[in-house]
């Protein structure tokens, strides 16, 4: 549990440049009609959850891969 806080920080101190998006992104989307701009927000969704599934897959193959080497010591 003391290893999880360490990468919980990290993962939210590199999150937080995410807020500031292009100005070219914002402007496209503010012009754009409430169901657009959902549909903007839905494909950004799904193009992110690939890469994510991805490292969380990772982080659970390391981990899982650290547990069995501290059994058999």
């Amino acid at each position: 549990m003391k290893r999880l806080l360490p990468v919980a920080a990290l993962a939210a101190a590199l999150a937080l440049p995410a807020a500031g998006q292009c100005v070219m992104c914002y402007l496209s989307a503010h012009s754009q009609n409430a169901a657009r701009a959902r549909v903007l927000d839905t494909g950004i969704v799904l193009l992110g959850v690939p890469p994510i599934v991805i490292l969380a897959g990772f982080i659970a193959f390391v981990f899982s891969k650290d547990e069995v080497g501290q059994r058999r010591e």
